[in-house]
């Protein structure tokens, strides 16, 4: 846009053109012409009696030429560098924060589970010590009811365990019983008693017979002791021996005689301890188990197939008194327990 203007008109709208006041600025100031003959002069502003002192021209001279310029614009919206403000970052937090939460929760829930451990070791350590005393009284029990299981006679298990081991012995015109006590090198010791092979040993033989059923074997006096009435014999063949038993018998406890008594073989009777004694003979067993001639020399055994005794004879015109070497005397004397 363009605005019209006239720069030589006064501000203040006074009559008269502008060349006739070019010309009265002549006549009056002679200063001004002289200023115009020289062109780098500084002109001076006239000073007009009746006209303000600011120059009616300058103003719509500047209005009119000092225009915003649209480019100008444009380029100082497009290029002008936005003023930036400065903002102060924010805080960092340290790295330790975050992780500090996990850490204490991780330490939190170890110690838990460490704590759920030692409980349940405890616990553990608690059933195990329980149990080791349920077992342990149990353990107790047990032996306790395998000592009265043991304890309980049967009369049909000690004979079948026992009767394998007895023989009746033929010494001469004598009958008696003998039975394995042990057994080395194949050959079987026995014992019997001494007034069963008396009469064979005294007539200077050695020899007698051990019969069970439709076997017979052969065996020789070894060892005899008449002051104790014993005698030890030894068969070439290997024979199960019967077990020893240890420790003092006690009145009540029942026994098993087996025997051949009056030459009948196999032949078995019960009892109970009636007494232990010591006689002008040594230590012997009383038992009530009936026994007759020919039970001379056999075992009487325990509940638990141990021998005891060996039984020797029975009291006359009485019922029920029998008498028996104790199977320790017998040991100690003829010394052929548990070996050949």
């Amino acid at each position: 846009m363009s605005t019209s203007f006239e720069p030589f008109t006064p501000a203040n709208g006074a009559a008269g053109g502008p060349r006739s006041q070019e010309w009265s600025w002549q006549d009056d100031d002679r200063s001004w012409n002289t200023q115009a003959q020289d062109p780098w002069a500084q002109p001076q502003q006239p000073s007009y009696s009746g006209y303000p002192q600011q120059q009616p021209y300058e103003q719509p001279y500047q209005q009119s030429y000092q225009q915003p310029d649209p480019y100008q614009q444009q380029y100082q919206q497009t290029y002008q560098q936005p003023q930036q403000t400065w903002t102060p970052p924010a805080p960092v937090k340290p790295r330790g924060n975050r992780t500090r939460p996990l850490l204490i929760g991780l330490a939190v829930a170890l110690v838990a589970v460490l704590g759920w451990q030692v409980i349940r070791v405890e616990f553990m350590i608690k059933s195990s010590n329980d149990l080791a005393e349920k077992v342990g009284a149990s353990q107790g029990r047990s032996e306790e009811l395998e000592r009265r299981l043991t304890s309980v006679f049967d009369p049909e298990g000690v004979a079948e365990g026992v009767l394998p081991s007895v023989f009746r012995v033929r010494a001469g015109e004598f009958t008696g019983t003998a039975f394995a006590v042990g057994q080395a090198n194949g050959r079987t010791s026995l014992f019997t008693n001494y007034h069963v092979v008396e009469g064979t040993f005294e007539g200077g033989g050695r020899q007698v017979a051990l019969e069970r059923g439709n076997t017979r074997i052969n065996a020789t006096i070894v060892k005899v002791d008449p002051g104790k009435d014993l005698a030890l014999l030894r068969a070439n063949r290997e024979i199960t021996p019967l077990e020893v038993a240890s420790g003092d018998v006690k009145p009540g406890q029942e026994v098993m005689a087996v025997g051949a008594p009056l030459g009948l073989e196999d032949s078995v009777s019960t009892g109970v301890i009636s007494a232990f004694r010591d006689t002008e003979d040594g230590p012997t067993i009383q038992f009530d188990a009936p026994i007759n001639p020919g039970n001379s020399g056999g075992p009487v055994v325990n509940a638990s197939k141990q021998v005891v005794g060996i039984a020797t004879a029975k009291a006359r015109d009485a019922e029920g008194i029998g008498l028996a070497i104790p199977i320790e005397v017998a040991c100690e004397t003829l010394g052929a327990c548990g070996n050949g």
